[in-house]
């Protein structure tokens, strides 16, 4: 991987992590675009520079992030369910992480879903993170654990969920970039460890390319935080839906026409 083609992915990543678009889909796919989706380093590059974007997150909410101990305690019940599944099932992921067919059935799945998310949804009233239970928290958790399957975006997941539990927009947006913060730094923690104990040591240059995609995407994530956050209060769900749409019948059309597309 060239240091281009790192910062491409790292824009991506950055773009569309707090999106409910799928950040990984789209850094699967664009890997593969680029012919470098079969690279034992590209499968960690692409999960450890979430941690880049995550981090974002601790900035700019700063003064609410470190708000309670209560806190931390309901993101650790909502983290929980995908530690535990995580290592269930950490296999299984693996094998849809190589499957284009499968990122583009789960963009079209969750595009049609969002289509309808703010009609199911519009009497959606608590407007604070602080206002979150135990209990709510934990099925969020759960909710969050779909994104397991790629394509089907983590902040889509986990937002929709908090939505189910009587969260606005805004708060159920805020919520998900919170979780964000443990659920992607655990899944980069275990990326690392299972790169090292697979006998694949991080090169000079590797090194160079995950602190370049961790920067860059950082910065580039601050930006879309505070654009998506504006433009779901004020429009919603909708165009994101359609425009998971469109990507998907893109991918399904490439992979029906018989070109290949070969993802980590």
């Amino acid at each position: 991987m060239t240091t281009a083609q790192a910062i491409v992915l790292a824009v991506i990543e950055g773009l569309t992590e707090f999106l409910p678009v799928s950040s990984t889909g789209h850094m699967i796919l664009g890997s593969a675009l680029m012919g470098i989706g079969s690279e034992e380093f590209v499968k960690l590059y692409i999960v450890a520079i979430q941690l880049g974007a995550i981090l974002s997150v601790v900035v700019l909410y700063f003064q609410r992030f470190f708000q309670s101990f209560q806190f931390y305690f309901k993101l650790l019940v909502a983290f929980v369910p995908a530690v535990v599944l995580g290592v269930l099932l950490s296999d299984k992921i693996d094998q849809l992480l190589e499957n284009a067919m499968g990122v583009a059935i789960a963009l079209l799945v969750g595009g049609v879903i969002l289509l309808f998310t703010d009609k199911w949804f519009k009497n959606s009233g608590t407007g604070s993170t602080d206002e979150v239970t135990y209990l709510q928290a934990l099925k969020i958790g759960l909710f969050q654990c779909l994104a397991m399957i790629p394509g089907t975006s983590r902040s889509a997941a986990s937002i929709v969920g908090g939505m189910t539990q009587g969260l606005t927009r805004k708060a159920a947006a805020e919520f998900s970039f919170f979780l964000a913060v443990p659920t992607m730094f655990g899944a980069t923690a275990k990326k690392l460890y299972d790169f090292y104990k697979d006998g694949y040591p991080l090169t000079g240059e590797e090194i160079k390319l995950l602190a370049i995609g961790n920067v860059v995407a950082f910065l580039v994530a601050i930006l879309a935080i505070r654009s998506f956050i504006t433009f779901l209060q004020k429009k919603g769900f909708v165009a994101f839906g359609w425009y998971r749409i469109v990507v998907g019948v893109i991918i399904l059309a490439i992979l029906l026409s018989g070109r290949s597309l070969q993802v980590i």
